[in-house]
């Protein structure tokens, strides 16, 4: 009950409403509020056909208001129609339109409350007086009988007043006989309310009082606020009670108002009945509004679900991240380690090198300066024949130990600067860029059933991703089964959002689904689309049509270079004398299949071949000189001359037709496989290809008899 409590509130005070009346807009407000914001126009513009009066008019013939221009949007609010004078007005005495009300002559009640009109005590509504809804902001000018014509809310005052109880202070027990209390339970039949111990006294659960009812306190006090019902009487004929109901003006009206011819033309219902016609009405209206509160509640708890959810996630997130920059700054400081201890190993190796220079310097430093001083000493000798003895030695050892010192030995074998400068740019940039991306897979496609089409043996597949969907998808999956209900297989793969796959079976249902990829992995598959191929092909058709008919041409791409094409590849001629063989486009592998050639140019006996072959035939002999092909020869045809081959996978038989006759009995049997049709020639013979012709009116399902001819 507390969600309704706006709407029992009264949106000009803001207090629960006390005496509303309704507005021809259906908006309700109080009765004080309504004099409060009543604002006053100039008699010459006062529309004399629009009434409060529900009589004779519409409900919204106050629209004609707008027409007037009864304020300006550019009015300060403070503004007055002219000769009307009233005291300085106050912002709560702004009506919504913009122009001064007409504040009361008494003292102004306390914020939030009602004073209780006293007779005499409100002076009386000047002429032209008009009113604007503080809702909808739509105006009305008031007629004689002033807010007298606006009917009393009396089913909207009933509920405020059932709600305002509610809300009060506990019921008390009736039979206490000192401090009453609080009741537990009422008696609907004695309507009475009982606390625990009276009712046990008072009321006991045996004899002639058992069977009545006793309800909680809560429910008592409304069943009787309701029972009995009130009897409403007519606003303009106050001892009348409303007995009717005009369907034209949409208010309850007496026998009065009827008798002096009002509603004459109007039409009129009983009360009774329309009240529970608008019952059932409201009723059903509120069964889909309590369908969408339902829904409402439901989203709700979903996105209260998500919010606990999203901190859950957001928790879990910010763990996995301190993780990874965790397992980051780890990663870095292993790395830092190891560069460490190369440094370390370089700085010894430097000190190594160093500290063995500086003491092989000073060993041999040592032996020079020892030979120096002896040297020094022996030339202070004064014997010649001494001093020539060893003169010729010192002088080899001085020159030999003054080569030791030669170029290279007094240079520093190491440098002092290390010779290793540290990368760190690339890392630097790397963690720079260091982000978020999004590491899920791709949603499930989805298929553009309006794009998708089969063509004779040939399924063409679109599609998309969601419309919503900002994952990166890098390709596609593109999946079809056998046509015969086994296992999927995949047929493509790439970036293309279409693709058209050739060479399908006809007269069967493929069932086709596809899926996207990135590099975190595979998503859904797509819905699962089934295609019908034509029995024996057809010309371009939805995927909902079936063909009857096999529509082909020759095929350019698998003939044999010589082979000349025209008409958009349905007649062929050759280049070269020899044979070559041209095959169609589109292979048969069930159904059954009927296509005609007929001869344009037939010279100097040339001996063509018409049948059918395999993918891999041969191209430059004779179509049926290989174990690839099944064809007839020249039979006694000439120009002009109609072939047709008729090819049944039901019976696994070819037929052969001249002029449509049938040709002897079965060509060939115990055909399977996959099979082209195919013809081979040179260049005496042109041929032109028939194809989306049906089967002969001879041929008729049934058994092939021993001698080969058709039952």
């Amino acid at each position: 009950m507390d969600e309704m409590e706006e709407e029992l509130k009264c949106p000009v005070c803001g207090s629960f409403f006390r005496e509303p009346i309704i507005l021809p807009c259906s908006h309700n407000i109080c009765q004080a509020c309504a004099r409060n914001i009543l604002v006053q126009t100039p008699d010459a513009e006062s529309p004399q056909s629009s009434r409060a009066s529900g009589s004779g008019v519409s409900d919204y013939d106050y629209l004609d208001l707008d027409k007037m221009s009864l304020y300006s949007e550019a009015d300060s609010g403070y503004g007055s129609y002219g000769g009307f004078v009233s005291a300085p007005t106050t912002p709560c005495q702004k009506s919504p339109n913009g122009v001064r009300v007409f504040p009361p002559t008494v003292p102004q009640p306390p914020p939030q409350q009602h004073l209780l009109p006293q007779p005499g005590s409100l002076p009386p509504i000047p002429r032209n007086s008009c009113i604007t809804c503080p809702q909808c902001h739509r105006s009305l000018i008031l007629d004689d009988r002033g807010l007298r014509g606006f009917p009393k809310n009396r089913v909207l005052e009933g509920v405020v007043d059932r709600y305002q109880q509610s809300k009060a202070a506990a019921l008390k027990c009736q039979l206490c006989e000192k401090s009453p209390k609080e009741a537990s339970v009422m008696c609907e039949q004695c309507d009475v309310f009982y606390c625990d111990p009276c009712r046990l006294r008072c009321h006991p659960p045996r004899g002639p009082l058992a069977k009545h009812r006793l309800v909680p306190p809560a429910q008592g006090r409304i069943s009787r606020r309701t029972s009995p019902r009130k009897i409403s009487t007519c606003t303009e004929h106050e001892l009348e009670n409303l007995s009717m109901y005009c369907v034209q003006c949409k208010t309850p009206v007496c026998y009065q108002c009827l008798e002096e011819g009002k509603h004459g033309t109007h039409e009129v219902k009983a009360l009774g009945a329309m009240w529970k016609l608008h019952k059932g009405q409201l009723s059903q209206a509120l069964t889909g509004l309590s369908d969408r509160a339902t829904e409402a509640k439901e989203f709700l708890v979903q996105l209260r679900n998500m919010v606990q959810h999203i901190q859950e996630n957001g928790v879990e997130f910010e763990a996995c991240l301190v993780a990874q920059c965790d397992a980051l700054i780890d990663a870095l400081n292993r790395r830092k380690a190891q560069l460490l201890s190369r440094v370390n190993k370089e700085h010894e190796h430097k000190l190594k090198v160093v500290r063995d220079q500086i003491s092989h310097c000073t060993v041999k430093l040592r032996q020079t300066t020892g030979l120096m001083e002896y040297c020094l000493e022996v030339i202070k000798e004064n014997d010649p024949s001494g001093f020539l003895q060893i003169s010729d030695a010192l002088i080899r050892r001085v020159h030999m130990t003054e080569s030791q010192w030669g170029k290279g030995t007094l240079t520093p074998r190491m440098n002092s600067d290390f010779d290793l400068t540290l990368d760190s740019g690339p890392l630097l940039q790397t963690i720079h860029q260091l982000d978020f991306v999004q590491m899920k897979v791709p949603a499930a496609p989805m298929l553009q059933l309006e794009e998708c089409c089969t063509q004779n043996n040939s399924a063409t597949l679109s599609w998309k991703q969601p419309p919503l969907s900002t994952i990166t998808v890098d390709g596609y999956i593109l999946e079809l089964d056998d046509g015969n209900g086994g296992p999927f297989r995949e047929v493509y793969v790439g970036t293309e959002t279409i693709c058209t796959v050739d060479g399908l079976h006809f007269n069967s249902k493929y069932k086709a689904r596809v899926k996207a990829f990135n590099a975190s992995g595979v998503g859904q598959y797509s819905k699962t689309l089934i295609m019908q191929t034509s029995e024996t092909g057809h010309p371009p058709c939805d995927i909902q049509s079936i063909g009857t008919v096999a529509w082909f041409t020759f095929d350019p791409a698998s003939a044999h270079p010589d082979i000349v094409f025209s008409n958009d590849n349905l007649t062929v001629s050759c280049n070269s004398y020899d044979d070559r063989v041209v095959m169609g486009n589109s292979a048969f592998s069930r159904g059954v299949h009927y296509w005609e050639m007929t001869i344009d140019r037939y010279d100097n006996h040339p001996d063509p071949a018409f049948g059918i072959a395999r993918g891999d035939v041969l191209k430059d002999v004779m179509l049926g000189k290989d174990d690839k092909a099944w064809a007839m020869t020249d039979g006694g045809i000439s120009k002009g001359a109609t072939i047709g081959m008729l090819l049944d996978f039901s019976r696994r038989i070819l037929i052969f037709l001249i002029n449509d006759e049938q040709q002897g009995p079965v060509a060939f049997e115990g055909l399977e496989g996959v099979y082209y049709p195919a013809i081979s020639l040179n260049r005496n013979v042109q041929v032109t290809l028939h194809t989306g012709l049906p089967i002969p009116d001879f041929y008729t399902p049934g058994e092939v008899d021993p001698n080969g001819s058709v039952c």
